[in-house]
């Protein structure tokens, strides 16, 4: 990946050129010393003058509207907020009109930003202020007064904080009163730049140290550069924070979020002052100390998906290779490509006004269809359909074209949503809510309808990261969540009702990803390479899950590495310097989980027996534990030398009654409330009072004895033999109550549990089905 930039022949500003902003994916406005407004239509290649600003007006810095805002504002229009040294801010409409002038500090006004919403913006002065305002230009606060100039500013993800420099030192300032700023030294000379961004919630900052560095929005650094030549005057992240641009003298690199370098340019522009990057994340203008406006767009992005390679080598051109037979095509497109997704045997290429789908079958014919909005931002694909974020909407769609469905939420955000906070399967859609980051909205990914009784399923902390697994049924569908404090959680998505709590798997996790084939999971984790062969374990018997997993030291991957696919065995990672490395895993539990899909119980027990790994066998246990399968589960748990497990299971196979059955391998596996809830819907209360005595729940089995009218005298009995083994008094309030109202007889409640029994196996339904 890389930048291919141009600029003009002859500069269409006679001096250096301050600022640039897009106005559209086509249309450029650019100020500078010379002051006149110009404006770039790249569709034409026309350049026309907007309009001249005062003599006396020297613009700094120039941000846009966000389009987000202007499409939800009643009134209002295109208009564009220009800073200059006289201490003012203007906010200026598309036709140069200026339609605010505001006296905002004592010196240059040296950056401004408008608020994501567009409900206010702020900015920072040569006079060390930092001021925040209103949308029409009233002052709100002073935020921030300190003893040097402030050279940059930006908002938080949530608008609710704003960075900026001090001299050496960056600070987060929340905008709630008597709130505590975060404060760091982050360069060694002045930091003349700074900028956060909303998707990802990472802060990028360059200086005079001709350094550039990547913080988190706790101030850790994450990334620093090596020392460049020279000051770096230009930062901009692109609109869904996975690439950022940075320009200095004569210099324009195009890094990962990460940090590492994709590609460095040396254009002749002089110092490149402003960095400002296309709404479709595509193309960047530059402001160039010598006059020029640079204008780069992103070429030779390349992706991978088991033997098909696809590059994007120009605005319109996709080549596509098959590495197993080295067959060549090459697509060429009507439009300026956009975004270009590669997975489960299908590409999806979005222009700027149209989708193409491509099977890998049959590259010649695709499905295209005309988008809503054309403003695409993120393509997720599974192996039925894809999602497509365009615009404001949300739209899933199949290969064929068809629209599936378009969900919908409270308080819909999609400017923010990126790969890790939105997860698609066959048949479940899952979205992290940005306005509240503990919840997950849940859909049907086929028609939209809103899964968990409507609501959104709610974590006890904010989520950072959603994964849906691929495979399976839509009533085995799980959901790996990870939270602010890197825990990884699963749930299980119940496709009726609400969902149930999550079980941890994990701690201190930095990446994830599920298997494409099978059900397995690979996370790097406290310094850790750990792949879950089956995750699911978590719900059957947690005295498994060390069996059934594989775990290496990830030191060779180096910090903050990150998982990019998990395809068959072969798990790639990226390091922090940008290199791939592979990790292979066993084919074995693979292989199984395919046998146990498909039920072959036979297959999976000899294919355990061949390999005769003790975690093929763990995870055959947990499979066939999970599906009831005991003749299966107890050949398993034998061959792992768990005889108490073993022996529980023929007790279970002896119990006549299919429901009690069910209820005991959930109790196997630690799930008591499980195992009390199903015997309860079938009426079994006298099983349901037995399993809480078993476990010396004694209060819970009087209360479930009162409530059904039934053995009473049981659960006294059981507590009095309990008592007096132990040689204790009764405390209980509700037993001495019963204790004077209950006469007991052991004789006559042996010969009642025995007569229950004995029903147990008259019952027509009584079989070993």
């Amino acid at each position: 990946m890389r930048f291919k930039t141009s600029l003009q022949n002859k500069p269409k500003h006679t001096d250096l050129v301050s600022c640039v902003g897009w106005m559209s994916p086509d249309e450029v406005y650019s100020c500078g010393d010379d002051h006149q407004i110009l404006q770039w239509n790249l569709l034409s290649s026309e350049t026309n003058k907007v309009s001249d600003l005062s003599a006396d007006v020297f613009p700094l810095d120039l941000h846009w509207l966000p389009r987000s805002a202007v499409q939800k504002s009643k009134v209002g229009s295109d208009v564009f907020l220009l800073t200059a040294d006289d201490g003012k801010f203007y906010i200026i409409g598309r036709n140069g009109r200026i339609e605010k002038s505001v006296e905002a500090h004592r010196g240059a006004v040296l950056s401004g930003r408008w608020s994501h919403d567009g409900a206010g913006l702020v900015t920072a002065g040569e006079d060390g202020q930092v001021k925040i305002w209103s949308r029409s230009g009233m002052l709100r606060s002073t935020l921030a007064q300190v003893s040097v100039p402030t050279y940059g500013a930006a908002w938080s993800p949530d608008s609710d904080a704003v960075i900026y420099t001090c001299g050496t030192n960056l600070i987060i300032k929340p905008l709630a009163p008597n709130s505590k700023p975060i404060q760091w030294k982050a360069h060694d000379g002045v930091i003349l730049k700074v900028t956060w961004n909303p998707n990802t919630g990472l802060i990028l900052s360059g200086g005079e140290d001709t350094r550039y560095r990547v913080w988190d929005g706790f101030g850790r650094q994450l990334y620093s550069s090596a020392q460049h030549q020279h000051p770096i005057t230009a930062l901009s992240w692109s609109p869904d924070g996975q690439l950022f641009a940075v320009g200095s003298f004569n210099t324009l690199r195009l890094c990962d979020k990460a940090g590492w370098c994709h590609s460095l340019e040396k254009p002749n522009t002089g110092s490149i002052f402003n960095l400002a990057w296309s709404s479709d994340g595509t193309q960047v203008a530059g402001a160039c100390g010598n006059g020029q406006v640079i204008f780069a767009h992103i070429i030779e992005n390349h992706l991978e998906w088991k033997n098909y390679e696809a590059t994007v080598t120009s605005r319109k051109t996709i080549l596509l290779r098959n590495v197993s037979n080295e067959a060549w095509e090459k697509l060429e497109l009507r439009d300026r490509i956009i975004k270009v997704s590669l997975a489960h045997s299908h590409m999806v290429v979005v222009t700027s006004t149209q989708a193409y789908v491509y099977s890998t079958r049959n590259w010649n014919t695709p499905i295209i269809f005309d988008l809503k909005e054309s403003n695409a931002s993120l393509i997720v694909q599974d192996e039925r359909h894809f999602l497509l974020v365009d615009g404001a909407s949300v739209y899933v769609y199949s290969y064929d074209g068809r629209l599936l469905c378009s969900p919908r939420w409270p308080g819909m955000r999609t400017d923010v949503l990126n790969h890790r906070t939105v997860s698609l399967s066959s048949d479940t859609l899952a979205i992290r809510d940005k306005n509240d980051e503990k919840l997950v909205h849940l859909f049907d990914s086929t028609t939209g309808k809103a899964m968990n009784d409507g609501k959104p399923w709610s974590h006890k902390l904010e989520i950072v990261e959603v994964a849906i697994d691929k495979v399976g049924s839509s009533h085995e569908r799980r959901m790996a969540v990870v939270d602010r404090n890197r825990d990884l959680f699963l749930v299980n998505l119940q496709r009726v009702g609400s969902i149930g709590r999550p079980v941890k798997l994990g701690g201190m996790v930095q990446s994830l990803c599920w298997n494409d084939g099978a059900n397995m999971l690979a996370a790097l984790q406290d310094a850790k390479f750990t792949v879950w062969f089956y995750p699911g374990v978590v719900f059957v018997d947690r005295d498994l899950q060390a069996t059934t997993m594989y775990e290496i030291d990830a030191s060779d991957f180096g910090k903050n590495a990150v998982i990019v696919s998990f395809l068959d065995t072969m798990v790639t990672l990226r390091r922090t310097d940008g290199s791939l490395v592979t990790s292979s895993v066993s084919p074995y539990p693979a292989l199984l989980h395919n046998y146990v899909m498909a039920r072959h119980w036979e297959d999976a027990v000899r294919l355990a027996r061949f390999v005769k790994d003790p975690t093929v066998w763990g995870c055959l246990a947990a499979m066939a534990t999970a599906s009831k399968e005991l003749d299966t589960a107890e050949v398993a748990y034998a061959a792992i030398d768990e005889a108490d497990k073993v022996e529980y299971i023929h007790h279970i196979k002896e119990i006549p009654v299919k429901e009690a059955r069910v209820a005991e391998m959930a109790l196997l596996g630690g799930h008591v409330s499980d195992a009390e809830a199903t015997l309860l819907q079938s009426g079994l209360f006298f099983r349901a009072i037995m399993l809480n005595l078993s476990l010396y729940h004694f209060d819970r089995a009087l209360q479930l004895a009162i409530k059904h009218k039934t053995h009473v005298d049981t659960v006294m009995a059981f507590r009095k033999h309990y008592l007096a083994r132990f040689d204790k008094k009764e405390t209980s309030k509700l037993f001495l109550q019963y204790e004077k109202q209950v006469e007991v007889d052991f004789k006559k409640v042996a010969e009642k549990i025995e007569l229950e029994y004995q029903k147990e196996r008259e019952k027509p339904t009584s079989s070993s089905s």
